[in-house]
């Protein structure tokens, strides 16, 4: 598996948003995913239409919340039950999830890279994370993904340590 360290800028991004325990993933998370590829023609001002941002923050006790997202511009209204997320300039360790692969996997040699690389995962100051490993991680989706066998690109944000 490769890593590259890469700086994106700030934006915006509006969806849906869930919140919950690891427990009520399946089915809560994967319907609150489709019905945010569902709306996504509600969102005019998409800056990348093929791509689903899924942006976890691990935030509640043995969960996370989770903003199933597409990036969009400043004209872009917030629909009716849709929620927006500002994210800041971040430095992340970058990585790709191939299709066919284990997903567990994917995250658990990602943290091993952390663990043995010269960075670590960025926690916002005042914020107050139930993962002390990757309290933050964004997924990009492709637009052509199998929901059941996914293929999608990883972002970590780092700092170095």
């Amino acid at each position: 598996m490769s890593y590259k360290i890469v700086t994106l800028p700030s934006y915006r991004a509006v969806g849906l948003k869930w919140e919950g325990t690891f427990a009520e993933i399946v089915p809560d998370l994967k319907n609150v995913i489709r019905q945010a590829k569902e709306r996504a023609d509600e969102l005019e001002h998409k800056v990348n239409p093929g791509v689903q941002l899924g942006l976890s923050y691990h935030v509640v006790e043995d969960g996370f919340a989770h903003y199933a997202v597409y990036e969009v511009s400043e004209e872009q209204e917030i629909p009716e039950g849709m929620v927006e997320i500002w994210v800041p300039e971040w430095t992340y360790m970058m990585t790709a999830h191939p299709k066919g692969e284990d997903v567990q996997q994917t995250y658990t040699d990602l943290h091993q890279w952390l663990f043995d690389s010269e960075y670590t995962a960025l926690r916002e100051a005042g914020v107050d994370y139930s993962d002390p490993y990757m309290p933050i991680k964004h997924e990009y989706y492709p637009a052509d993904q199998d929901p059941d066998d996914p293929h999608f690109e990883v972002y970590v944000p780092v700092v170095r340590k």
